[in-house]
This record gives structure tokens, sequence and C-alpha cells, in this order.
């Protein structure tokens, strides 16, 4: 009797969670919002624990359908939560600028209390963001940039003679580890102020901790599924995006280099100074400072975004340029010209002056948008224009920018790597809102200036020093990881390096 009573309320059970979720999963329809056939437990999204492509390709195909069919916006399930895609570029512009006001945040939850590193710039939302942005922004200027550039080169020369004890050998190099090092060394010297010296000790202790941040555990996937799907069950289970030892890791890492500084009277350019200053005027002036916690998110989100990013950039851009030599040989003849010019040293100004090398970082950012997709989160009721739909309050929205990125509306042979699209003549042609790498509008990515700066410096270096080829046999397609939020090569970039 026991048993037939619990099989009873288990059949109950999954009855009423198969009707709950179709109803969900009928929300476009009744909305009259163009959608697609969703499956019932993932919705429009593969099984996270064995997906093949990952979240951000399900978002692409979504768009790819929705423009396909001539629709402006359609609608979408990641599991049973309805997501907006917009599609139109008119829209996507209304929502990224003129209409911000309605999609102020990313719809990604932060807990200062539970989870104090959740609390940087990326997550905050309302008057929190507010403040952080207008603390943060003078930290981006191109002034600041140029401060800190000396140092980002010196964290060159370790990867530099790294490579060159295997140029010209038949040793293939895994340039996407080796960028990764470079990458490690510059953030971790221009934030932190702290030498990591990657090459020399890969075992370091910035080291390790950096590389537990990006990885791809089981664990970490549900915590991002439930981040983007169920934002709620986060709040109710206040479970932790980062853990208690990386956020104790950071913390420490902070408070002594803050200690270590105002006791001994050091100054660094680089952020970590910026932001002790930050609270030095605060103090001066009686405005809010920083708190110990808010530094420690920050830089952890700087740490996050000019890591990963800038070095899958570079790692993209050299395995194109190892199978097209002619534009390869074109970007070197470039480097050396400016290089010629200052006396074989590279400033930020010759840096920022190469036309072609900006071509060459602009058509990898162009198919490879390392963030994938925009999200925004609609803070208060939206009627869309021309239409009568309203995005209620709390719904979430994808922009695809890797789908805009290989809409062959925009761009003819998307799949062709082709810097000529961004030359003088030809890039306005491509509309505003057709190229978003870094997003756009008032929160398009505040570090923009620095992974720009980080990526062609990296660039320059390696191709004034060496020529890259691909290894025998190797693919000129690539599959992406489908464990990365961000657009990262799967497995190893092998190349071979020969010094010019």
């Amino acid at each position: 009797m026991v048993f037939f009573e619990i099989f009873a309320g288990f059949v109950t059970f999954i009855f009423l969670f198969i009707t709950y979720r179709k109803w969900c999963q009928t929300y476009w329809t009744r909305k009259n919002v163009p959608t697609i056939e969703p499956s019932l437990m993932w919705g429009n999204m593969e099984n996270p624990i064995t997906s093949k492509h990952g979240l951000k390709f399900d978002i692409k195909n979504a768009y790819d359908h929705f423009k396909k069919h001539g629709h402006k916006f359609g609608g979408i399930y990641l599991s049973g939560d309805p997501i907006w895609i917009p599609v139109d570029q008119g829209l996507i512009k209304n929502i990224l600028v003129k209409d911000f006001a309605h999609f102020m945040g990313h719809g990604l939850e932060s807990n200062p209390k539970t989870d104090p590193l959740s609390a940087n710039i990326f997550n905050l939302e309302g008057e929190e963001w507010k403040f952080m942005r207008s603390k943060l922004s003078p930290t981006f200027t191109s002034g600041k940039m140029k401060m800190m550039f000396s140092t980002l080169m010196d964290c060159s020369i370790p990867m530099l003679e790294h490579i060159d004890g295997f140029a010209g050998s038949d040793k293939l190099l895994d340039v996407k580890d080796i960028l990764a090092s470079f990458t490690t060394d510059v953030i971790g010297s221009c934030a932190f102020g702290i030498e990591c010296n990657s090459f020399k000790d890969p075992n370091s202790e910035f080291v390790k901790y950096g590389q537990k941040v990006f990885e791809p555990t089981f664990e970490n996937k549900i915590k991002m599924m439930l981040a983007f799907a169920a934002p709620f069950l986060r709040r109710v289970l206040s479970f932790r995006m980062v853990s208690l030892e990386l956020e104790q890791f950071y913390t420490r890492i902070v408070k002594s280099i803050f200690d270590y500084r105002e006791s001994q009277k050091v100054t660094r350019n680089d952020f970590m100074q910026l932001f002790i200053d930050i609270n030095q005027r605060a103090k001066q002036t009686g405005e809010k400072g920083l708190t110990l916690e808010q530094v420690t998110a920050q830089a952890f989100v700087f740490f996050l975004g000019g890591f990963e990013t800038s070095s899958s950039t570079m790692t993209l851009s050299l395995h194109e340029l190892a199978f097209n030599q002619d534009i390869q040989d074109k970007l070197r003849a470039e480097i050396k010209e400016a290089l010629k010019k200052n006396n074989g040293k590279l400033t930020y100004d010759s840096l920022m002056e190469m036309k072609y090398l900006d071509q060459v970082v602009n058509e990898t950012l162009r198919k490879y948008p390392i963030v994938p997709f925009v999200m925004r989160s609609c803070n208060k009721d939206y009627k869309v224009p021309d239409s009568n739909v309203t995005i209620p309050e709390g719904m979430k929205l994808f922009i695809s920018t890797l789908g805009i990125h290989r809409d062959s509306e925009y761009y003819s042979n998307p799949d062709k790597f082709d810097p000529q699209r961004f030359s003088d003549e030809n890039k306005s042609e491509i509309p505003q809102y057709a190229y978003i790498p870094f997003g756009e509008g008032p929160r398009i990515c505040i570090g923009l200036r620095f992974g720009l700066m980080q990526t062609k410096a990296g660039l320059a270096v390696l191709l004034n020093k060496f020529k890259f080829t691909p290894k025998a046999g190797e693919k000129y397609d690539i599959h992406f990881d489908p464990r990365t939020f961000n657009l990262s090569k799967e497995g190893n970039v092998l190349l071979k390096a020969d010094r010019v």
C-alpha cells in the first residue's frame, strides 16, 4: 500500500511537471511571436552535459532561423524559460542605445554577502552599476593605457625567449598555451602588480588559481546553466559562482598589495594603483570610495576579461595567419616598417597607427567574436516598435554576435578570413550594429582599449620575430569547445615558428 502511494505520488509529480513545462513552452505562441519547436527538457538548447556545440551555437542557430524566415525577432526557450532573440538591426540599436533605459543589466545575479566576487561591474545593475562605472571609466582612457604599455612590453620578453628556444626546429608550439601564459603575466602585472613568471614557473600560485577560474568542470557547467536559466534558484540556494578558495586567494592578494603600498609608499602604473588613487581622492573630497571587497571583485573581473578574451583572440588570429601566408607577410611588413620608423622600438602610438594590424584584429573578432552573444535583461516593460508585442520586466534577451558577424547580408562569404573588409574604403559599408565584438552603448565593454592594446602588442612582437605555419595535416576549420562560455578552440593550436 505504501509502495503504491509513493508510486502514485511520483507519477502525479511527473504528470504535473510535464503539463506545467508544456504550458511554459507555449509562452511565445500565446504572444504570437515566432518561435522554434522546443524539446520538453532543454527547450531550444542542447543538453548542457552532452552538448557538442554549446549555448553560443544554440543562440546563433536561433538567429539564423528567424533571419531566414524574415522575422525581426523571435522567441526561444532555455529549458522552460522564454528568451527573446532580436534580429533586426534597428531593433538591436534601440536595445543597446536608444532604449537602454529598458535594458540596463545583463540579467546575472550578484550577491555581495554570500558571493563577494560576483559584485563586479559585469554583474551589477541599476545605481550600483552606474556608481562603479563612473569610478572605473577614468581608469581605461588612452592616457592610462600608455602608462601601462611599457609594463605590458616587459611581459612579452619571456614569451619571445620561450618561442626562440624552439624556433627553426621541428618542434610544434601550442600557441594557445603560450598566449595564455603571456596574458596571465600581463594581467598579473598590469592589474595586480605581480610578476607571475608564467614561462619560468608554470606552477606558480597565481597561474594555478588563474587556471581554476576557467576550469570547465561539471560543477561549473551546472552553476553557469543555473545562472542563465534559473537565477531564482541561485537566490534560493545561495550558491557561489566563484569558489570560497578563489575568493580567499584574490582577497588575500589585493589586501597584501594595498597594505604593502600604503606602508612602503610604493606606486606603480597598474590598475591596483588606480584603485588606491580612487580611494585617496574619495578621502580628500568626501566622496564614497571602494571597499576592499569591491576592489577585489573588480580586479577579479579584470582578470577574467583580460586573460581569456585576449589570449583566444591572438590564438585564433595566428591560426588564420598561419593558413593565410599572404596576409601574414603583409602584416609583418607593416610591423617592421613601423618599428623602423621608431628606431626598432614598439610604442603605444606606433601600435595604434598600424592600420593593417587593426584590420586583422577586427576581422578576427568579426569571424570569431570571443563573447558570442550579448546578454540583456528587461528592467521595465518594453513595447517592441512596430509590433503588438510587449517584453515584460525580468525577461532575458540574447543578441547573437556570432550570428550577426557570420550573416551574409552584412559580410559576403562570411566564413572567409578577409581583413580588407575593414579597410578605410570598405568598413563604411558595414552597418554599425553588425559589428559588436565588445557590445555597444552605455554597457560597451569597459576594458576594450586594454584588450585591444594587449592583443595588438602580442601579435606585433610575435610577427616581428617569427613566421608561423600550420603543422602538416592540420585542418583549417576548427571546432569550438562546447564547455566554455567564450568562443575558444577545443584542444591545442599547434603551429611551427621560424625566425624571420
